[in-house]
């Protein structure tokens, strides 16, 4: 068993077809496999075992591609660091995963080997671009053959860091038995153009979610064209000059798109499948997608801990909450093949439908633990089921609602209020660009309501328009008690909304977080 026989295989399948492009660079799927043969053979030659940690920190680019099929072929421990991470959770990861290599681009370098030099850990730093005698030398010691070194289903394969909502990095330990459920999950969902013609646009963090399909797309057939460097203009351009038929966004980055300029000028007639997921989307983002699209957008839900995604609404579901079934639109959709997926209270028990509870899930992609974790192991994984940390329900005919984060549950005078679906609220204005809401402390209320508010330009939305408007949507209790409005909200470092850095502005240094 290994990850990486999928390349080999496609390669003899489909030798001269585009496997890999990334600007004005192209690798077919024979050149593709020659090269991660020969960086796999490299780094064996080099004494790195299977099993032993090898990271990287850097930027979207091909090599990054590149690695992460030479690593599953050699049998290492895959650790992909988010580029955004600080010295310190740098030093962190790599003392804590004990990497034996780390790959950088330039942009990373000399962060990496200082951090490398003055922790003195035992980690050989590759440069991809700068330094003469690193990656390229690094190929031409390898061995064109193939690689395929022997694992076990249960061997981990990646160490997914994350710091979710805590702020604390943890690692999802997913193994290779996780990582091959979730390519048999995608293969399962096939796209709706012929495998020959499917080229995926790898738009945002290729070490996340943007990166999650890429051995299912290399599976099948399918062109993977890596965008370096986010930006919605860029993003555009690339649909439209290299043909793209399908894609992952996460909500930010849909926003940015539906409101860049040159939207209703890009040719978008090759899409066929849009996929948003990585956080909430609101209906009305849903709605607008569909517009600009067409009938090809999809949303998903899962996490590191799931390895892929567990539940999807589909295309068509999309189409129909448009129609006729508008609650559909805040649903992330219903189970995917052999994934379970469960509500239940407090104790564990399954609540009926339509009753809140925690969201639970099991199945092959499913992790079992943290990386030197056993005390936040033993509350997240319990008798074969993730606990997710997301409250919710499930509706009768098996569609799943996402509520909120259990910590991000506001009690506003003993109600509970779940800032999603404020926000979903809000985006129904059409001057509403993005909006966060928050808990804030309130003598009287213990915590009020706080929105966050980027308008769209021009748009002069003042803040008792906003709460008048929820009023027509939302209960009293629910209510904003106050709206601001700034030029841009932070993000996190998957570029999703950072609701922690929002509501840390409001609350005193060393206050506690609930009243």
């Amino acid at each position: 068993m290994n990850l990486g026989c999928y390349l080999t295989r496609s390669s003899t399948f489909w030798p001269d077809r585009e496997a890999l492009a990334c600007g004005d660079r192209r690798w077919t799927y024979r050149e593709l496999e020659e090269r991660t043969n020969r960086l796999a053979s490299a780094l064996l030659a080099r004494g790195i075992e299977p099993g032993q940690a090898v990271a990287t920190y850097a930027g979207n680019s091909a090599e990054l591609v590149e690695t992460e099929m030479a690593l599953y072929k050699g049998g290492f421990l895959r650790v992909p660091i988010n580029a955004r991470l600080a010295a310190g959770e740098v030093e962190h990861v790599l003392a804590d995963a004990a990497v034996r290599v780390l790959f950088v681009d330039r942009a990373h370098a000399e962060l990496a080997r200082n951090v490398v030099r003055d922790a003195g850990l035992p980690c050989e730093v590759i440069d991809y671009e700068d330094d003469p005698d690193g990656y390229a030398r690094l190929l031409g010691e390898g061995d064109p053959a193939p690689v395929a070194v022997e694992v076990a289903a249960d061997d981990p394969a990646v160490l997914n860091f994350t710091s979710g909502s805590t702020g604390k990095l943890k690692a999802a330990v997913q193994t290779t038995g996780n990582r091959l459920a979730n390519m048999r999950k995608r293969l399962m969902t096939p796209e709706r153009s012929d495998p020959g013609g499917e080229r995926y646009l790898a738009a945002g963090p290729i070490t996340h979610a943007t990166g999650m399909g890429l051995l299912a797309a290399f599976a099948r057939g399918t062109t993977v064209v890596v965008l370096p460097k986010w930006g919605a203009g860029e993003f555009l351009r690339a649909v439209e000059t290299e043909r793209i038929t399908s894609t992952f966004l996460v909500p930010t980055m849909l926003n940015m798109v539906l409101s860049h300029p040159s939207i209703g000028a890009t040719d978008l007639s090759t899409m066929n499948c849009l996929r948003v997921g990585g956080a909430p989307v609101s209906p009305q983002r849903l709605r607008e997608a569909v517009t600009v699209f067409g009938p090809i957008v999809m949303q998903g839900y899962g996490q590191a801990e799931t390895t892929s995604g567990v539940t999807v609404l589909t295309s068509e579901d999309v189409a129909r909450g448009i129609a006729e079934d508008p609650e559909l639109l805040s649903s992330c959709g219903r189970a995917v093949f052999d994934t379970e997926v469960s509500v239940v209270d407090e104790d564990g028990a399954p609540v009926p439908a339509g009753a809140l509870g925690e969201v639970v899930v099991r199945g092959p992609d499913c992790v079992r633990e943290y990386w030197h974790e056993p005390e936040l192991s033993a509350q997240t994984f319990r008798d074969g089921w993730v606990h997710t940390g997301d409250i919710g329900y499930l509706r009768a005919d098996g569609y799943l609602f996402i509520v909120d984060r259990k910590k991000d549950m506001i009690i506003s005078g003993g109600f509970n209020v779940y800032c999603s679906e404020v926000e979903a609220a809000l985006y129904e204005h059409p001057a509403v660009s993005e909006a966060c809401v928050v808990g804030v402390p309130d003598e009287k209320w213990g915590e009020a309501v706080k929105a966050v508010v980027v308008s769209r330009p021009g748009a002069g939305v003042r803040d008792g328009e906003l709460i008048d408007f929820c009023a027509q949507r939302l209960a009293r209790t629910k209510l904003p008690k106050s709206v601001d409005f700034v030029t841009e909200l932070p993000v996190n470092r998957n570029g999703k909304i950072d609701r922690r850095a929002v509501r840390d502005r409001y609350w005193p240094t060393g206050a506690r977080k609930v009243h």
